[in-house]
């Protein structure tokens, strides 16, 4: 059985419930509850039609669902009869269901949960799998998601802006247990790209793209981060590399400059660079300005002090981190690396160690150990 088959069915499917009048936490279950006997009875007995297979049998679990409820009885109306067989309605209601698993009255953890769950075609398991919690809480999260979204009208327009972030929230998890998210975050922008033409969209799939290129040499064979200088650039994916470019230069052109685009622009530049000395760090600071311009984030600015340190001197970097809250998440590492690049290694250790303190996960915490270790063994 094609279980990505399944997976890239499984929006439609639910849009076709619901645009039927179901409930969206009720078609939701029968949506899952037909994807079960999918996996049990496709293996031996294929259909010609399986989209159509999914609506089926998911229609009448929702039936069976409904009828079997006395306090549902007020929507017997809609349910009182069958559609009869046949093929379904070619109108894609996937775009629709992004803008409802990314409503702005869900949590970003409760909207990502139910995007892979609805969007993705995920079950329970693997989405608690992949972040790493009970599969009874993960369980609880998409309940409660469900229940929020059940009373939004499908025919209410969303925001691109929210669906965007959730799906980066989505790619940014990376991966743990048996799904791939980078990989599954894609998948879904893909998906998205072919619903709707949108210049940040597709600055979207080009950032991934360019992003997860270098993923290949983001890591030693002990498990320890690489960074970025130090990359070994010919593991990095052309491929993906080339089509990201491509992507993102087509975005570029329609003149509507976002912030995903700016982004992925900044990737390109250091995909671009054979070496790391070669990087155009003048440029990648140019699209620094106009990313903080575009979003006014305290974190592009602390990106963009290492970026000027680059281009015009560790000193000037200090400065622009200067300007900075020092309470925010990396701070710290920034300006130990600036102190380093420009002589002071006593501060730079001191901070790098103070750094891996904060750090957010084991293998931040454990390389920024080493780092202010191999200052520390300078002085000796």
């Amino acid at each position: 059985m094609n279980d990505a088959l399944i997976r890239s069915l499984t929006p439609g499917v639910l849009g076709v419930l619901v645009r039927r009048g179901a409930d969206f936490a009720a078609a939701e279950d029968a949506v899952q509850d037909a994807l079960v006997e999918a996996v049990r009875v496709w293996s031996a007995d294929p259909p010609r039609d399986p989209k159509g297979w999914l609506v089926t049998v998911a229609w009448r679990r929702f039936l069976d669902g409904t009828r079997a409820d006395a306090a549902r009885r007020r929507r017997e109306d809609l349910v009182e009869e069958e559609p009869p067989p046949g093929p379904t309605s070619a109108v894609d209601d996937t775009l629709q269901l992004y803008f409802l698993c990314a409503h702005p009255s869900l949590t970003p953890s409760s909207a990502v949960a139910l995007t892979l769950r609805a969007v993705g075609g995920l079950t329970t398991r693997q989405i608690a799998q992949a972040y790493l919690v009970p599969e009874a809480t993960m369980a609880q999260r998409i309940s409660r998601a469900k229940r929020t979204v059940s009373g939004v009208r499908f025919d209410q327009p969303g925001d691109v802006a929210t669906v965007l972030r959730v799906l980066y929230l989505v790619f940014n998890e990376g991966y743990s247990g048996d799904v791939d998210l980078a990989a599954e975050a894609i998948r879904l922008t893909r998906q998205l790209t072919a619903a709707i033409d949108h210049p940040e969209v597709a600055g979207l799939l080009a950032l991934m793209l360019l992003h997860h290129a270098r993923r290949a040499a983001r890591g030693a064979a002990d498990g320890s981060l690489v960074p970025l200088a130090e990359q070994d650039r010919g593991r990095w994916d052309t491929g993906l590399i080339a089509e990201g470019v491509q992507i993102l230069q087509a975005a570029l052109a329609r003149d509507r400059l976002g912030e995903f685009q700016a982004q992925a622009a900044i990737a390109a530049l250091h995909a671009d660079a054979p070496t790391a000395d070669e990087t155009d760090w003048v440029q990648i600071v140019e699209w620094y300005d106009e990313l903080a311009r575009l979003t006014d984030s305290p974190i592009v600015r602390l990106n963009r002090a290492v970026a000027v340190g680059e281009a015009d001197g560790p000193r000037a970097g200090l400065a622009a981190l200067a300007a900075l809250d020092d309470a925010l998440p990396r701070y710290t590492a920034v300006a130990a690396y600036l102190h380093e690049r420009d002589g002071s290694v006593v501060t730079a250790a001191r901070l790098y160690a103070e750094a891996a303190r904060k750090a957010a996960n084991l293998a931040e915490r454990d390389h920024l150990t080493r780092q202010a270790g191999r200052l520390n063994a300078l002085r000796r």
